[in-house]
């Protein structure tokens, strides 16, 4: 679990000192207050990278030349430096120079509003939801994907400036290796999912609501053959126009596109459902349990939602979730709350 958190110049945070509860902790407080930074930065330590911007650099305190994060996950001591667009991680005191042990220390499932757009919205953020799950679970996902964006960037960038095939065809091997890899391991994600969205729906909206995902991957299923046939259509658009970053989920709610049949009460169960499942495959895979970061979505769902909702959370797992207010929670429970105001956090009970 996350057992503690300090921030400076975050947001709108000059300084933070932070212990959250092993189970349940609510935060509280009115809109602008805080609580969307301070789950924000626990994401950012625990992964280094916001759920909510593009760029680090959004989230400086005003005026500030940079922030700064530190924690402990489990035994693990994280420390996150950002100043003048380049970030500096540390783990146990020891700085790293690669990603890749320090994700290794925690997980995380980050739910809120936005996800509506997994329902709504293009493909982008049905793969970045992919791409969020690979690189938690599946091994060595982490490293293709950035072989392969890479790849992609080199080839549009000839590709646009109309070079000789014979300079974009170097970029084609690490290209399909990496996209084969990609393609694999989504299709192979989706199955796993599949199951595990069912059940999480059901929790949620209860046993009338259908709710099926299917892999629609971005190349046939030759990735290799598939970039040789499209030479004349990438000339064309000047762009690659096969691979996994074409790739879409198919969303279906009860035999029917959720996006253009489902109530927008719907949608946001279907968007719920998924991010569960998300978290139902993590808690599966080897490694640490999740950290829930839920930013103030109860406000959106009606009170038999919102307590199913919380049902559904295992109860062995630690949460961290903002609202406005508890006057809907039936059972508070071992629920710690917290008061946020004015970039301070008071503990209440």
């Amino acid at each position: 679990m996350l057992r503690d958190l300090r921030l400076r110049d975050f947001r709108c945070f000059e300084h933070l000192d932070f212990e959250p509860a092993p189970g349940l902790n609510f935060l509280i407080g009115s809109n602008a207050q805080g609580k969307t930074s301070l789950l924000e930065a626990a994401c950012v330590l625990l992964r280094l990278q916001s759920p909510r911007a593009g760029s680090l650099a959004e989230a400086v305190r005003f005026e500030c030349p940079g922030f700064g994060l530190d924690g402990h996950w489990g035994g693990s001591h994280l420390h996150l430096k950002f100043a003048g667009a380049l970030k500096a991680f540390a783990l146990d005191s020891k700085p790293q120079s690669r990603s890749a042990d320090y994700l290794a220390v925690a997980r995380v499932v980050w739910i809120s509003n936005e996800d509506l757009q997994l329902v709504r919205g293009s493909g982008s953020p049905r793969r970045r939801y992919l791409d969020f799950l690979g690189v938690q679970s599946v091994p060595n996902y982490l490293r293709n994907l950035r072989a392969y964006e890479r790849a992609v960037r080199s080839r549009n960038a000839l590709l646009k400036d109309n070079r000789p095939r014979r300079e974009i065809a170097a970029f084609d091997p690490p290209l399909i290796e990496a996209g084969s890899f990609l393609l694999s391991a989504r299709a192979t994600m989706c199955r796993e999912l599949q199951p595990l969205v069912t059940a999480s729906c059901r929790q949620i909206a209860g046993e009338g609501e259908t709710l099926e995902i299917s892999y629609l991957p971005g190349s046939p299923a030759d990735f290799a053959q598939a970039l040789a046939a499209s030479h004349d259509e990438e000339s064309r658009l000047r762009a690659t126009v096969v691979g996994p970053h074409r790739d879409d989920l198919a969303i279906q709610s009860g035999g029917r596109e959720a996006v253009s049949f489902a109530s927008e009460g719907q949608q946001r169960s279907i968007a719920l459902a998924l991010k569960l499942a998300q978290a139902g495959r993590l808690e599966e895979s080897p490694g640490a349990r999740p950290v829930y970061l839920i930013d103030d979505i109860f406000g959106e769902l009606d009170p038999a939602r919102r307590n199913n909702l919380l049902c559904a959370l295992p109860p062995t797992s630690q949460k961290l979730i903002t609202a406005t207010s508890l006057d809907w929670l039936e059972q508070p429970g071992d629920a710690v709350i917290f008061s946020v105001a004015g970039g301070t956090v008071t503990k209440k009970n």
